[in-house]
């Protein structure tokens, strides 16, 4: 949320209160993906980057594809216009998302060789990168997590330096994550995502 809606919300809560109200009222008999959707088209129209990117992450975490999202924008033309539609097409670009790249649009899932598991050490964290994403892997014993580096927030690339311990913070909103089990510790709500796994031939592999 911008610092301005913030303070109107302080300022005059009796308004703002019902407003939200309003925006959630309007939109409970929506599949939260469509509201997703709807909300990237209202950030676009209004070109507010940051929830742009927070809308566009949400609405990825919760089941839109890429191109469910890019349709979105594109059915919205009468609307947006093209040079909304290429502002918001310039933001991705510059997230550099690996789902957007035009070679994984219409890529199905599949596994990725992350290393051998004897170069995975146990109770430690390991960050990686592979076919275009950065990884971090936490393993106890035969118990393995695989997590997007990227914070589910705003979908900002969380830095290994950014990890003290166990404890993942993401530089930008400063959303902190529990690395063990990829939960939001502090500030944010939503948790790191997680990556199925596999061990195959004495190999980590993971799907996306």
């Amino acid at each position: 949320m911008s610092d301005a809606l913030n303070y109107l919300i302080k300022a005059r809560p009796e308004a703002m209160n019902h407003y939200f109200s309003f925006l959630k009222k309007a939109g409970e008999h929506l599949d939260v993906r469509t509201r997703d959707l709807i909300s990237i088209i209202t950030k676009v129209a209004v070109q507010t980057e940051a929830g742009f990117k927070q809308y566009l992450n949400r609405a990825l975490n919760n089941g839109a594809t890429p191109n469910e999202v890019l349709d979105a924008l594109l059915m919205a033309f009468p609307v947006l216009g093209l040079a909304k539609i290429v502002w918001a097409t310039d933001i991705l670009l510059a997230m550099d998302l690996p789902e957007f790249r035009p070679e994984s649009l219409n890529a199905s899932v599949s596994w990725h060789d992350l290393a051998p598991l004897a170069e995975i050490p146990p109770d430690k964290i390991s960050f990686i990168e592979r076919d275009g994403r950065n990884l971090y892997i936490y393993r106890e014993g035969d118990a393995i997590c695989v997590y997007d580096s990227r914070c589910p927030h705003q979908a900002t690339d969380i830095p290994h330096l950014a990890l003290d311990g166990k404890r993942l913070t993401c530089p930008k909103h400063n959303w902190s994550f529990d690395i063990t089990t990829g939960a939001c510790t502090d500030v944010g709500n939503r948790p790191l995502k997680r990556f199925e796994h596999k061990i195959e031939d004495g190999h980590l592999l993971a799907s996306w």
